[in-house]
């Protein structure tokens, strides 16, 4: 029980302190691990993942009705 209560804690404590720095800092770590080519690859498969679940929560509910 506690456990959860940290967890939520840290977490709120956590997103509240990213800011634009922060962000910048993430997106040249991103460039330099993976390189300017290979990102817009892992954009697509996101996507194209992203799509997939929204067909398939869309034939859930369809299903359901």
């Amino acid at each position: 029980m506690w456990s959860k209560f940290l967890v939520m804690i840290s977490a709120n404590i956590f997103l509240g302190m990213i800011g634009p720095w922060q962000i910048a800092i993430i997106v040249v770590l991103v460039l330099l691990l993976f390189g300017g080519k290979k990102i817009p690859e892992l954009m697509r498969g996101l996507g194209s993942g992203i799509k997939e679940f929204k067909d398939a929560s869309k034939e859930e509910n369809e299903e359901k009705k």
